[in-house]
């Protein structure tokens, strides 16, 4: 348990699945007043589908922090929001079923943050991912993440690691974001995955940030050449072979 830091905690969550299913992590940041990031963790999740890190990501934040201190949870999933906002309630009056009487997914996560935010005072608040100027507690959060699922690591503060580099399939292409920049207000569904988007199909290579593996098969070291395959980064003579259509 994190010790009680101020009146009020600031804090962005974030998962990551490199597949939906595939190599998945988590991430949370704490800032201060400021919005300067004061503790941070990350975490690997093995295969994993994207909305299983995203909920695995609050309940991480949830467990960490002092449930009797408000919060402040920043995050870019609508899925895991709503789940524990909105569709919630619905699904416990309905014995755990949805609207179309099927077993609520993720119940295991979902009970759990349940639990966790029982008694709380947590706001929680959409901002989208990987804008330009966009909220810079939820990108780092996406980076950490990010580097979790592709290194199967753990990170953070309390091991001392340094700050995570943006990961391959998450090169913003609108240019640097300004440090300090206010997170967006407007809800942009599908904002997430805008930027992946208009990166696939890219000729350009970059060098790694860290290792990864391509779509054939073969990893891939940090500093190599690597290029947007239809499915994530790899190396550059795979996208040539892959086509358009693969």
């Amino acid at each position: 348990m994190i010790a009680r830091m101020a009146e009020r905690v600031i804090a962005a969550c974030d998962g990551a699945s490199k597949g939906n299913p595939g190599p998945a992590g988590w991430a949370w940041v704490l800032a201060d007043a400021q919005e300067t990031v004061v503790r941070w963790a990350a975490g690997p999740l093995g295969t994993a589908t994207n909305n299983v890190a995203e909920l695995t990501a609050l309940e991480r934040l949830l467990s960490a922090t002092d449930p009797a201190v408000p919060i402040e949870i920043r995050m870019d999933s609508q899925y895991a929001m709503k789940a524990v906002t909105t569709w919630l309630p619905g699904w416990k009056r309905k014995g755990w079923k949805t609207a179309a009487g099927k077993p609520v997914a993720n119940q295991e996560l979902v009970v759990r943050i349940d639990e966790l935010l029982t008694g709380r005072e947590v706001e929680f608040r959409y901002v989208p991912a990987h804008q330009v100027d966009g909220d810079r507690l939820n990108d780092f959060a996406d980076r950490a993440a990010s580097q979790a699922a592709v290194v199967q690591e753990a990170a953070g503060t309390e091991l001392g690691s340094p700050e995570p580099l943006a990961a391959p399939d998450t090169v913003r292409s609108a240019g640097p974001r300004r440090p300090g920049s206010p997170a967006a207000s407007a809800r942009r569904p599908g904002a997430k995955n805008g930027a992946r988007g208009a990166a696939k199909g890219s000729a350009r290579t970059l060098k790694a940030k860290f290792p990864g593996r391509c779509r054939c098969g073969r990893s891939y070291a940090a500093g190599e050449s690597i290029a947007k395959n239809p499915d994530g980064w790899g190396h550059p003579d795979c996208r040539a072979t892959a086509g358009d259509g693969a």
